[in-house]
């Protein structure tokens, strides 16, 4: 056991020295979805999995969009499996906005910078060198693992967990939970404590287009029924719209236990005054008390004199869990009439127990690292591939052990501008991981 207050020792990180290692070599592999495809990274992890003793294989939906999947078998065989799982793909970044290239994997001031470093690449390269780990010392897990490291997460996993799920879901067989990114991370509330938030909860996805008709004409003339005009009309008023305060269970729990151990007062009827407490942990919360609509595209026209026939919009919707029906019916009453929705990608929500004997592993191989480790369960406002597995059955948790400084805007990091993790948390991490997996 480490002691919670001094860094990682010599041992710890010669015993996990591969972790840094994998981490840049992924984040110099350019996975920009969609420029570059995942392929030459899914090689690589292959690569290193085999040459651990297991039998990867690759599946490609599409040119280049590469997933690898592989089952480390457990000593129990009667036991149900467990899923691990994280993407190989990132979104794009422009080197002229960052302080260090975001795909040369550099290291430096004990952190490792790039794009990848902590959405999710760290998970990928922890996952590598906790497996390799077990299996080059002879040790099994209780249950089976099932690796996948997939493609096209960062685009809704139409091309890589989505196409596994409908076209191979035999690879998952026996597979009941599953753990993934967006979870796992601490947030010091002082020295003695440290919050870990477990993601219990996503928030369902809505990309929509709206669609509006009017009279083609020319510019110059009068024209009530404008396409252009029915269509700004209705960005405007979903753009405006501030859909009800709502507490989910998940939100209601983790509003509960991180006020108390803030010490703020939590009044149910008012959330939002506790939220606006909270500091850096409001980033992740906020946008979890309510459905939210943001108008995200326009398109129209092609002359500036001619009035077009045709005027569409996008509109970026996330809803509460067991709230798309709701969600939905509003978004058709706020666009009015003579505009039409169409569904660009729609994915549910979930909502996963906190008290269930997985969870309570995560705390205990937490606390066998940091001693001042407290669980606390919160809904993610975005999505994780856990959504498609929830389709096969899993009940999906988002745990990604790291222990972070406190200085460090965590939330930031999620497809921001120099992103970068602590080589301290990499290693913490894969500590409290190989502690999981063996007794998950």
């Amino acid at each position: 056991m480490s002691d919670s207050a001094t860094p990682a020792t010599d041992e710890h990180e010669t015993e996990y020295g591969e972790v840094v290692g994998f981490l840049t070599d992924l984040i110099r592999i350019d996975t920009s979805n969609p420029v570059k495809p995942e392929r030459p990274a899914a090689e690589y992890v292959a690569e290193k999995l085999a040459e651990a003793g297991l039998e990867p294989r690759i599946f490609e939906s599409d040119q280049g969009r590469a997933s690898v999947v592989a089952r480390l078998e457990g000593s129990g065989s009667s036991a149900d499996a467990l899923l691990v799982h994280g993407h190989l793909d990132v979104v794009p970044a422009d080197p002229a906005d960052w302080s260090v290239h975001p795909f040369a994997g550099e290291v430096k001031d004990g952190l490792v910078w790039g794009r990848g470093a902590v959405d999710m690449k760290d998970m990928d390269a922890m996952t590598l060198a906790v497996v390799r780990r077990m299996l080059r010392e002879g040790r099994r897990p209780r249950r089976d693992i099932v690796l996948a490291f997939l493609a096209d997460e960062e685009a809704g996993g139409n091309y890589g967990a989505k196409f596994l799920a409908d076209k191979h879901p035999e690879l998952f067989e026996g597979c009941t939970e599953a753990i993934s990114e967006v979870g796992g991370y601490s947030y010091e509330i002082n020295p003695e404590l440290r919050l870990y938030l477990i993601e219990t909860a996503q928030k369902g996805l809505a990309w929509m287009r709206l669609h509006a008709r009017g009279q083609a004409g020319h510019g110059s003339m009068l024209n009530t029924d404008n396409a252009v005009t029915r269509v700004a009309q209705a960005v405007a008023r979903i753009g405006a719209h501030e859909f009800p305060v709502t507490l989910t269970p998940t939100v209601r729990d983790f509003l509960t236990e991180v006020c108390e151990a803030m010490g703020i007062e939590f009044d149910p009827k008012q959330p939002e005054a506790a939220v606006a407490q909270l500091g850096p942990l409001a980033r992740f919360i906020g946008a979890t008390l309510r459905h939210t609509a943001n108008p995200t595209m326009l398109e129209a026209g092609y002359k500036s004199n001619v009035i077009p026939e045709r005027a569409s919009a996008v509109i970026d919707g996330r809803f509460l869990p067991g709230g798309q029906d709701e969600f939905l019916a509003a978004i058709d009453e706020l666009a009015g009439p003579g505009v039409t929705r169409e569904n660009i990608h729609l994915d549910r929500s979930v909502e996963s127990p906190f008290g269930t004997p997985l969870v309570e592993t995560m705390l205990a191989a937490l606390q066998a690292e940091d001693p001042a480790a407290r669980t606390v369960p919160y809904c993610l406002s975005a999505g994780t591939d856990n959504k498609t597995f929830a389709s096969l059955g899993m009940t999906g948790y988002g745990f990604v052990p790291l222990r972070l400084t406190p200085d460090l805007d965590f939330a930031a990091m999620f497809h921001g501008v120099d992103e970068r993790v602590p080589v301290s948390a990499l290693d913490f991490g894969a500590r409290v991981l190989d502690r999981f997996l063996m007794a998950a």
